[in-house]
């Protein structure tokens, strides 16, 4: 029994090493998502689906693409939830994931399509500052187009659970990425984000599929 349970945690302490959320450089990260792809997102509060499209924004749609299929997203929490505003994730679960992704910005996309409700958007500081957080419009945010933020989709199913996302705590648990609030929960992960905002929903996984049509 005890070399069983042996066996399987090196296994698994194999798969955490060759995991490519560990290695940014990997070649895995230099791929493309597909034209269109789609993203079942699973929280506490049910389940949405993402309708994400290259043509929208094709630097963004690649690299949330690659950061879902790798599980950078899975078992993280909403902790940007303001409403008749946006709901925001991306924080990771451990600071491993976040010292290795939070200051890997991605180039921009030009503004393609409009930030209406239920579109979603990297998270910025700035221009080129793209990096793991994305946000979905509650309502009509149009006049975040005029300041850089891409649609790379938007919510196709499910937009009634988005919309019940615990947002109690608004902008007091972190801000958004310009208020530079966020490094207590960037260093501490799930463990301070749970302790501190209880409430929070979380994300539990996302998965990746290439067709509409739901399972």
């Amino acid at each position: 029994m005890k070399l069983r349970v042996l066996s399987l945690a090196l296994v698994l302490a194999g798969c955490v090493h060759h995991s490519p959320l560990l290695d940014p450089s990997a070649a895995y990260w230099q791929s493309h998502a597909p034209p269109v792809y789609y993203a079942r997102v699973e929280t506490t509060k049910g389940r949405f689906t993402l309708e994400i499209r290259r043509d929208w924004a094709p630097i963004g749609a690649d690299h949330f693409y690659l950061l879902a299929r790798a599980g950078f997203y899975d078992d993280s929490r909403f902790t940007r939830v303001v409403p008749r505003f946006i709901a925001q994730f991306g924080i990771p679960r451990d600071s491993v994931l976040a010292n290795r992704w939070s200051h890997r910005a991605i180039a921009d996309d030009p503004v393609r399509q409009s930030n209406v409700r239920g579109t979603i958007a990297y998270a910025m500081t700035g221009p080129n500052a793209r990096t793991t957080e994305l946000y979905i419009n509650l309502v009509d945010d149009t006049r975040l187009d005029a300041q850089g933020f891409a649609p790379i989709g938007r919510v196709i199913d499910g937009m009634n659970v988005v919309d019940a996302l615990y947002g109690g705590y608004g902008e007091n648990a972190g801000g958004g990425v310009r208020a530079g609030k966020q490094g207590p929960l960037l260093a501490g992960g799930n463990a301070y984000v749970d302790r501190e905002y209880p409430r929070l929903d979380h994300l539990i996984r996302i998965t990746i599929e290439n067709t509409a049509s739901p399972r």
